[in-house]
């Protein structure tokens, strides 16, 4: 199949901006709560709709006071956190464009961003942020304001706005349409200099209500409760800010926590207890190793390792049944799913705060097998797809009939396209509109609507979409050979004890790989074994890791021919690091960084 359109389930939004839902929220339901709020003592107090709208409108007061004005563009730097969200909205009411940065970029990076997007103010989180700015603020003439959320800024501007009339502030509001451009937010940057994505107004609003209104299921509560998610992707990331978006808009909870590490989300997972939430593979892989390893310490991996056969077995016979291709799990089948429910799959569910029963996922590919555990294990984990510059999803699976391994079919009002070559194209209301004075570079991605995505994939008879590459990353060995490095990289990842994996073999004789440990299940296995813990120059020397390593490296040869087979592979002894450059924020692998930081590890591999 060439070509696949989902109808939209929703009209196109004719007028108004995003800031509106917070003032017809509590207007309707002043009293809904918003937002749970993690104090300093670590309990979590509502917010109502009412009271997130006054804190809304007093901080938009303080900004018209400090001079932001429609049009104005605001940076704000800062992790994922409560403050983030009502800076968005307070500029959406003015029609202001807030330009988020990662709290992790450089210098140079940070100067990049706002010299190009011609920002006015700009909002940090803490000082080190302040002083980033700092250092590169003789170069940025047009920085006229700065705030820092941990000195205050919410009340110093809320003070400031005091005498501002509300009705100022509605004017710029109401003054806001579809068409306004809402945020510019800046690609992540696998290669070359970031590009700014002007999303509008009427992009966030189509992609989030065309994503409720399909994924009802997730986004509504049930009968007693109200829905609600904690959001833990970064805020300065596409996907985060519509997890932001979408909630405000349909009356869902939302709840903030900063750091994606598994020791600090999981007890705020347990603490929050999130009815859905949407996260990227890493969470769900960090869940369900933790479980294994506790197993094996209580020495029940033999029962954990039955269970998971069983989820998955139980899931993959729901999915035929859903395409018309089996009876549905046998009653043997169930009578086993029943006995590790209690056992094993609720103390999962627990582990992700005990209400969860569905999950988003995208970012990067999920691995088929996991997706059917979590299935099993009772959470249906939707896999979608989607870019900056698509707004975030593009496609997603559907509730009532998930193919586990694929990205899912196009969201409602999207059409994909499989061009010649493989190149997937998209088009939709959720498109951007082009890269910040850049139309060179946007010409090169949009034609007539059109979105080409850069990315290889293939529609089946059904329509759903499966990523089977990206066409700046293929692989040509020096044989003539091309390999897409992806699906082998996802594959060793599987392995327990790898934490990363980055394919290597353009113009060489062979495949070969760089691959990364995870400390935490190294020493849990270390400990399995009786052995101490060892050193990072240690374990890249130990025999017996590196048996383990090749059974990874040996499964995911498996996938391929032997000409695209990894032959051989080298261990790291530390991981790739967001802060040494070598990831972006949505941990996706920058492989012209690695390459050029183990340039001698590489040539190693073909001595």
């Amino acid at each position: 199949m060439r070509e696949f359109t989902v109808p939209p389930v929703e009209a196109a939004p004719q007028v108004g901006g995003l800031a509106d839902a917070v003032f017809e929220r509590a207007l309707a339901e002043p009293d809904r709560v918003a937002f749970g709020r993690k104090g300093p003592d670590g309990e979590w107090r509502d917010v109502p709709a009412a009271r997130f709208r006054d804190e809304v409108l007093g901080l938009a007061k303080g900004l018209i006071a400090e001079g932001v004005r429609f049009g104005d563009r605001v940076a704000i730097m800062a992790r994922t956190r409560y403050e983030w969200t009502l800076f968005d909205f307070a500029l959406w009411s003015l029609g202001a464009q807030p330009v988020p940065v990662y709290p992790t970029s450089s210098a140079e990076q940070v100067y990049w961003m706002l010299h190009d997007s011609e920002v006015t103010a700009c909002v940090v989180e803490h000082e080190d942020h302040a002083m980033t700015i700092g250092s590169v603020i003789d170069r940025l003439p047009l920085v006229r304001r700065l705030w820092q959320l941990d000195a205050g800024a919410v009340a110093e501007l809320t003070a400031a706005g005091a005498d501002i009339d509300e009705d100022v502030v509605h004017r710029h509001r109401r003054a806001v349409t579809p068409e306004t451009v809402a945020t510019v937010i800046y690609t992540s940057g696998t290669t070359g200099r970031p590009k700014g994505c002007v999303i509008t107004h009427s992009n966030f609003m189509f992609e989030t209500d065309m994503l409720v209104g399909r994924w009802e299921p997730v986004f509504r509560s049930r009968p007693g409760e109200q829905a609600s998610t904690l959001l833990f992707l970064p805020l300065a990331h596409v996907f985060g800010r519509m997890v932001e978006v979408a909630a405000v808009r349909s009356g869902v909870k939302l709840g903030h926590q900063p750091v994606m590490a598994a020791g600090e989300l999981l007890p705020d997972l347990a603490s929050f207890r999130p009815s859905f939430v949407l996260a990227v593979p890493y969470v769900f892989e960090k869940v369900f190793h933790a479980a294994r390893r506790r197993a094996e310490r209580e020495g029940k991996a033999g029962p954990f390792d039955k269970a998971v056969e069983v989820a998955v077995a139980y899931a993959e016979a729901l999915e035929q049944k859903a395409f018309g291709t089996g009876p549905g799990p046998s009653a043997a089948l169930r009578v086993q799913h029943q006995f590790f429910e209690k056992t094993v799959y609720a103390k999962i569910r627990a582990a992700l705060g005990g209400r969860m029963r569905h999950a988003m996922s995208g970012g990067s590919a999920m691995d088929r097998r996991q997706g059917l555990f979590f299935a099993g294990a009772g959470v249906t984990v939707f896999e979608g797809y989607g870019l900056t510059e698509s707004s975030a999803a593009a496609t997603a699976n559907p509730p009532e009939r998930v193919k586990y391994g694929t990205v899912g079919q196009p969201v409602p009002g999207t059409t994909v396209h499989i061009a010649e070559d493989g190149e997937v194209w998209l088009h939709g209301g959720q498109v951007f509109s082009g890269y910040l004075n850049a139309p060179e570079a946007t010409a090169a991605v949009l034609n007539d609507g059109w979105l080409a995505t850069g990315d290889l994939g293939a529609l089946d008879e059904d329509g759903y979409l499966t990523i089977t590459g990206r066409k700046k990353e293929i692989l040509v060995t020096s044989g003539g050979k091309s390999v897409a490095p992806g699906r082998l990289e996802e594959r060793v990842r599987a392995h327990p004890l790898i934490a990363q994996c980055i394919v290597v073999g353009n113009d060489r004789p062979y495949i070969a790989a760089l691959v990364t440990v995870d400390q935490e299940a190294v020493e849990h296995w270390l400990a399995m074994q009786g052995r101490a813990p060892l050193a990072p120059a240690e374990l890249v020397r130990d025999p017996a890791l590196e048996t383990e390593i090749r059974r990874g490296v040996v499964a995911a040869n498996t996938l391929v021919s032997q000409a695209e087979s990894i032959r051989t592979f080298r261990i790291l002894a530390h991981p790739f690091s967001e802060e040494h450059g070598l990831l972006t924020p949505s941990l996706k692998l920058k492989r012209k960084a690695i390459e050029r930081a183990y340039a001698a590890e590489v040539a190693a591999l073909y001595g």
